[in-house]
């Protein structure tokens, strides 16, 4: 029996444990080696079925772009299947664009896992994961399902399911960031030594904090250059925390929480993510955050 519609889809954020920049493609293309960690930071879509063919998204939050990626993925996986049927997307956002977190990408591809399923293709995930890479470098590893060593411009994915859970502080400034701009930038390098999987993997077993002590985000200082706030989000987590570093392209910058810190202790010696929220600065958005093992989706195209 096919399906009138799935709600509720989650779409979680990521983050980048270290982020470098290894080379540069003729078309332009930066070559990046990263790690990216999935969070319980999420917005929520739902999808009703159309016969008539048409796309239509409704934002049941902040006003997104006419054209954003959760309305480009449904248009791509349309063409793509030569589906006659269309769709309602109704998105509820709450992951902040501009931050490096990957909302979008990651609204794109639960979009491409539910219409998937709401529209009977069941196509696996090697078929949908070219479609996810002609709408962003990250959108593939969302589709992957898992957290993941990233390489090349986003499309190499190893899985680290063995990755320990963590608990993250994660905040964002009032101040977004465009991320073409910080590629852009004369500040930004481009020739960081790669690392292998291996390497990451041994640090990573040692038991320190691979997220800190393990490379580095070479779009920071970029980053920070043009954009004073991240800079100040920095020295505010590392006051607290001991630790931080930017995600993606910013703005959004994290911090590891170790399990006895007395930063979110609430009443009672319990973590509280209002503590967290209502010790920010005017205009900044955070959240207490738990990695995720798997993408909630992830057993949609297997």
């Amino acid at each position: 029996m096919s399906l009138a519609a799935i709600y509720d889809v989650p779409a979680p954020a990521k983050l980048n444990l270290f982020l470098h920049v290894v080379g540069r493609r003729p078309d332009g293309y930066h070559l990046l080696q990263s790690v990216f960690v999935l969070i319980d930071w999420c917005d929520t879509l739902h999808f009703e079925r159309r016969g008539d063919g048409r796309l239509q998204r409704h934002d049941l939050g902040p006003a997104l772009p006419a054209d954003d990626l959760s309305l480009r993925a449904a248009s791509a996986l349309q063409q793509a299947s030569g589906t006659a049927l269309g769709a309602d997307l109704s998105v509820l956002k709450r992951v902040p664009w501009g931050a490096g977190l990957g909302g979008g990408s990651s609204d794109a591809a639960s979009t491409l896992l539910a219409l998937n399923r709401l529209w009977g293709l069941h196509w696996p995930r090697e078929r949908l994961q070219p479609i996810a890479l002609t709408l962003g470098a990250d959108v593939p590893f969302f589709v992957g399902g898992h957290n993941a060593f990233v390489e090349g411009i986003g499309e190499r994915l190893t899985p680290l399911p063995m990755l320990p859970s963590q608990r993250y502080a994660v905040v964002k400034p009032a101040s977004a960031i465009a991320t073409q701009s910080i590629f852009g930038s004369t500040l930004l390098s481009r020739d960081t030594k790669p690392v292998t999987v291996m390497s990451f993997l041994a640090y990573a077993e040692a038991g320190e904090w691979f997220g800190s002590g393990f490379g580095c985000n070479d779009l920071q200082a970029p980053a920070q250059a043009s954009c004073p706030e991240v800079a100040q989000v920095v020295s505010w987590l590392d006051t607290r925390f001991g630790n931080s570093r930017m995600s993606g392209s910013g703005s959004a910058v994290f911090a590891r929480i170790d399990r006895n810190s007395s930063e979110l202790q609430g009443a009672g010696g319990q973590s509280s993510v209002t503590d967290l929220a209502g010790n920010l600065p005017p205009g900044w958005v955070g959240r207490l955050c738990f990695g995720l093992a798997r993408h909630p989706l992830s057993g949609w195209a297997d």
